[in-house]
This record gives structure tokens, sequence and C-alpha cells, in this order.
């Protein structure tokens, strides 16, 4: 970093954690659904299709959320999304609470899963937007912290709650109203992206948010940088823009990314941890304290992911963790299959678990939130996301079924050759983009 250009780090972390605090409710949502799943199961009598549809509601209503977000995000800028984000999932968390019926419980989880859904697709775009080059990709990974932390945070809450009686799933559910006011109330503090302000011809506010940011030359050179970018580019942002010629391999690579996320399995782990465990003889308390070390051993791992991901890079992270879980999966279907001890089994999860969170996880999320240009930014994030959203619906649908006729190893034979085929596609496709700026990605983009 040259000595001319300073950047105010408090500042930026700040404004970072308090954006990230959105992956919270990700998180939360995530890991409330596996503690919750065995009251829920006698609660509303469900089957393997039905128990899939349950878990995955979250995703569709995840997808309609993007689809708002962008348009919303691009119309009003990055900070009112948040807020919207941010009350719509403390009132459904509420409204689950009280749910009497299945129909009730799904449209409102469906209904928490369009505010997980806008939170998803902005926190990283705002946090991308608003970080310097040098620490962008370790900011963005914030935001995977925090949804970590989510998860940790809630498998705790659900192995303490689980005594409470048949009625314990109301509180796990309940409790999100939290985080979510916590998050809105952060959120009126946060300044709006500089990207977005100076996109919207609102210079002046724009320069004054980079003013808290960096220093004068930080400023200068941000603020050229953008200017060049959007020359040429006030036409309202359309979905078909982001099928030009120019900008289509970054899409490609973006949507392929994000389904690959989702399909390499790993979401199955943190939904169905009771499933899993329940198939070599766990019983209900250790099904929820593997929950836990799941959690812990995520948050270590993502800890390390953000130490690393602007000093090794993001390329070489993907190309070992896709490698990684590929083989992981294996040995633990031949675990799962031979009905090995749950502490055996364990291990091979929580291998698994850090694989992923220091690779996949992270790393995936910091490149959407960069390799777009500016001018498409919003909608091409808006697609990718709603990708792996429709890709973690159709995996978190598809595995009591997929267990039920193949048993529960079955599945991770299929997903250990989607984690190869993954590994091959990052090494054919994927690019470093560690160290440049948003807009230097997008020069080189349109340069090759």
């Amino acid at each position: 970093m040259s000595s001319s250009k300073t950047f105010n780090s408090r500042y930026i972390i700040g404004i970072s954690f308090i954006s990230a605090l959105g992956g919270y409710l990700f998180g939360f949502d995530f890991a409330v659904i596996s503690g919750a799943l065995p009251f829920l199961r006698t609660q509303f009598g469900l089957d393997p299709v039905w128990e899939g549809f349950l878990t995955g509601s979250l995703a569709l209503g995840c997808i309609v959320g993007c689809l708002i977000a962008g348009n919303l995000a691009d119309k009003y800028g990055r900070k009112p999304g948040l807020m919207v984000a941010a009350l719509i999932f403390a009132v459904s968390s509420i409204g689950i609470a009280f749910a009497q019926t299945l129909t009730y419980f799904i449209v409102l989880r469906f209904a928490a899963g369009i505010g997980v859904g806008m939170a998803s697709m902005l926190c990283p775009m705002y946090i991308a937007e608003v970080s310097p080059a040098e620490v962008r990709g370790r900011n963005v990974a914030i935001n995977q912290l925090t949804v970590v932390i989510g998860i940790l945070i809630t498998n705790l809450v659900n192995y303490f709650l689980a005594d409470y009686g048949h009625d314990a799933w109301r509180w796990m559910f309940g409790l999100g109203a939290v985080p979510s006011a916590v998050f809105l109330i952060g959120v009126t503090w946060l300044p709006e992206s500089p990207r977005w302000l100076m996109k919207s011809g609102q210079v002046a506010k724009a320069q004054q948010v980079l003013n808290k940011i960096g220093s004068v030359d930080f400023v200068d050179t941000t603020m050229k940088a953008i200017e060049k970018s959007l020359a040429g580019s006030t036409a309202k942002q359309s979905y078909k823009m982001v099928f030009e010629k120019a900008v289509r391999p970054a899409v490609v690579v973006g949507i392929t990314l994000a389904v690959f996320q989702q399909f390499c399995g790993i979401n199955v782990v943190f939904n169905y941890t009771s499933t899993i465990f329940e198939s070599v003889g766990a019983n209900l308390n250790r099904q929820l304290l593997e929950t836990v070390s799941i959690g812990v051993v995520n948050l270590v791992f993502t800890l390390l992911a953000m130490w690393q991901v602007d000093k090794l890079g993001r390329r070489p992270l993907m190309l070992v963790g896709s490698l990684g879980l590929s083989i992981l999966y294996i040995v633990l279907a031949v675990a799962l299959q031979n009905h090995f001890p749950a502490g055996l089994v364990s291990i091979f999860v929580l291998l698994a678990i850090s694989t992923y969170a220091i690779s996949l996880a992270p790393v995936t999320w910091v490149l959407i939130s960069e390799i777009f240009p500016n001018k498409i930014r919003g909608v091409a994030s808006s697609i990718a996301i709603v990708s792996l959203w429709g890709a973690y619906f159709i995996l978190v649908f598809t595995f009591p079924i997929l267990a039920k006729k193949l048993g529960t190893y079955g599945p991770f034979y299929l997903y250990a050759g989607i984690c190869f085929l993954g590994f091959l596609f990052v090494k054919a496709r994927v690019k470093e983009t560690k160290g440049q700026t948003l807009e230097e990605l997008e020069e080189n983009l349109i340069r090759h």
C-alpha cells in the first residue's frame, strides 16, 4: 500500500460489521431449522417431502428477496434495502413463533426468506463498494463471519432450549427478532454507498463518504475511477444488460460459482445435522451437541479464511476447498454406510465443515461482490444470488427424499462428484482478483 493512500481502518471495519449483521440473520435461519426439525416433525407430522419443502421454503423467499433487492438497491440505494430486509425479518420471526398450522409456518418462513435474500445480496455488495481494494476480500468475508457467528449462537441457544418441552421450537424462531432489531438500528447509522451516490448524480455526498474512508489521494483516485467506469452507463439497469457479450463471461462465472456453493452439499450438513447423526444411533442431545461443534469449527476456520483471502488469493482457496470436499465426502459416505461410531463420523463432518469454511463459504461471496462491472452490479449480483438460493432449495428439498431412497450416506457420493466438477470449473474459468480495485477488474474484463 502506498504511503500517500491511507485509510480510516476503524471506520471501514465498523461500517462493514454493521452492514454484515445481515449475515447474522442468514446464519440464524440456517441454524435454527436444524435444532427445530426434531420438534417440527412431531408438531406437524412431517414426511420426507414436507420436511424438505418446509426447510427449503426459506430459499424460495430468498429468491423473491434477491429480485426485490436488486431493483430497490439500484433505485433507492443500498441503505434503504438493508433497512427493509431487517424489518421483514423481525416481523416474520415473531410470526413463526406463533404458527399453529403447517401452511401458516411455511408462509411465514417464506416471508423470513425475503428478508434473508435481500440481506444476502445487499450486505456483500455494500461492503465491497465501501472498501478499498487492499482490504476488500477481508471486509466482504466479515459478512461470512457474521453468518457463522449467527449459526454458532443459534446452535447454542437451540441446545439450551431443547429441554423446554415440545414448544421449544417457538422460542428458537421467535428469538430471531432480537438480532434483526439490532441490525435495523445499526443500519440507520450507515452512510450510503459512494458508488451508488455517484451513479445517481450525488457527487458531493459521495465525496463526503469517501473522505471518511481514506486520504485525499484515495478519494481523488477512487472518484476518477468510478466516473470512468460509469461513463456512458446512465441508462437504467435491466436484465438484458447482463447478457451483453462484454460482461457475459463474468456473469457465467458468477452464476456457476453461486450454484456450486450450494450443490457442493455442505448445507445438508448444516440443515440436517440431526438426521445424519440419528442414522448412526446418536440421541437428540448428542445431535444438538454436534450442531454446536459444527458452529465452533465453522467460526474458527472462517476467521482463518478472513486472514488469508487477501494474502493467498481467491483462486487457490477455491481449488483446495472443492477438491478437499470431494475427497472428504467419499470418506464420510463410507463412514455412514458402515455405521461407524458417532464420534468418528463427527470428525469427518467437522473436517468437511472446516474445508468449506476456509474456501467456498467466504470466497464465493467475495467473488460475486467484485467480479461484476459497476453499471450492472445490482442486477448481476441479483441473478447470481437468485441462482444460489434456487440451488439451495433444490439441495435441501431433495436430501430427505434421497436419504430415504438411498440411505443417509447415498447423497454424499453425488456431492463428491459435483465438488470434483467444481474443481475443474474453477481451474479453467476463475481468475485471481485479489488486490485490484473494482474498476481495474472491470477494465480487465472488457479487455479480455
